[in-house]
């Protein structure tokens, strides 16, 4: 069969066609001098998506977002395309805007519960990667009620019990999926860590019952040491009075002589059962001051004036401050009480002849220091 002749008149359309091409040139190409930024514009060839499509920007990006979003299609195919959005977002690690995407599509409220599944597990990845691990675990326990033998729900639920320090639980869920999955990698890591942070915590917690049980009897020793001694301890709680500032002893004992000192001293009980006090000494004409921490009941004034003393302080520019030249005044919250008379009476105990420092209470009793030290003193010294 011979091949048929071209039609005339086609020729003569294509001539004419081209004729017109040549006289008036093609205006909607790409510029020259700027034809990436162009191309870019065309959503099928755009690196990245504007946040916010503006159709007189972006008209075609508008009009395909307007096909893709159409509410007149089914809630499932709504939610669907709601989570192929979020896992775009998610490879970008953009996650916040891939948990508005899955946000989305479980509002869509589909009848589908695998899909509501996964929008859940979907979105407490998202949710675990910002941080938000209540937020996460929440989401994986509600894609369990749809879809309960949900393996990548299974697995996020025990990583956000590993953050939240429930390790008990995390080695729960960990159970559970490796029933499911006996070989599943990340739950047998999961678990191995879960359960090493568990025995940890549990150890810890046995410690310090017993430190605290420890610290307990030693503080009921100590109160006991000082009942004995018919030392009174005045709480600064306005209006209390006696009786009940000795029934809550052990309370002003913890606030008032242990956690609150500023040195980090307290007061302590030896092993034989003898007590030492933190003493503060006062040099109120140069603003100047002495502490010692374990002040033990059985020294004397004398010894500690002997070793402070021994050389002339820097401030005591006129050399009055050596132990045969010093008062010692105790102060107390009251006036002068019998007891600190008594006890002023016993401070030091020195040699026939020799003189020592005078200690004067509150009321201007003064007696040779001598004895031991049975109370809580702060002092101050004055020279005599």
């Amino acid at each position: 069969m011979e091949p048929s002749q071209p039609d005339a008149a086609n020729d003569d359309l294509m001539d004419s066609f081209l004729e017109k091409f040549q006289s008036h040139p093609y205006r909607g190409g790409f510029h020259e001098d700027q034809w990436e930024e162009e191309f870019d514009r065309i959503p099928l060839f755009m690196k990245k998506a504007p946040s916010e499509i503006d159709p007189k920007e972006n008209p075609d990006l508008a009009c395909l977002q307007s096909i893709i979003f159409d509410e007149e299609r089914s809630p499932e195919e709504q939610a669907k395309t709601y989570k192929d959005e979020g896992n775009d977002y998610f490879k970008e690690k953009d996650y916040k805007k891939a948990v508005v995407s899955y946000t989305e599509g479980l509002k869509k409220k589909c009848a589908d519960p695998d899909l509501n599944a996964v929008l859940y597990t979907n979105r407490a990845a998202a949710q675990y990667y910002l941080g938000n691990f209540r937020s996460a675990l929440n989401d994986v326990m509600a894609a369990r009620k749809l879809k309960p033998g949900h393996l990548k729900a299974i697995v996020r639920g025990a990583l956000c019990h590993l953050e939240l320090k429930h390790f008990a639980e995390a080695v729960k869920w960990c159970d559970e999926g490796l029933q499911i999955d006996a070989k599943e990698k990340k739950l047998l890591e999961t678990r191995a860590k879960a359960d090493k942070l568990k025995r940890t915590e549990e150890r810890d917690v046995r410690k310090a019952k017993l430190k605290e049980k420890k610290e307990q009897n030693q503080n009921e020793a100590l109160l006991q040491a000082i009942k004995a001694r018919n030392i009174r301890l005045i709480s600064e709680a306005a209006g209390e009075d006696e009786d009940s500032a000795s029934d809550g002893l052990g309370e002003i004992f913890l606030d008032g002589l242990s956690l609150e000192n500023p040195y980090g001293a307290r007061l302590s009980l030896d092993d034989k059962g003898r007590l030492s006090w933190p003493v503060l000494f006062l040099y109120p004409e140069y603003a100047q001051s002495d502490f010692i921490s374990a002040f033990h009941e059985d020294s004397r004034f004398i010894d500690h004036l002997m070793v402070m003393f021994s050389e002339t302080p820097s401030w005591d520019l006129e050399q009055k401050y050596y132990p045969d030249n010093l008062e010692v005044l105790c102060k107390s919250p009251d006036t002068c009480i019998s007891d600190l008379c008594r006890i002023l009476t016993f401070l030091q105990e020195l040699s026939p002849g020799e003189k020592g420092a005078q200690v004067k209470c509150q009321a201007g009793c003064i007696s040779q220091a001598s004895g031991s030290l049975p109370s809580p003193s702060s002092a101050g010294i004055l020279y005599t």
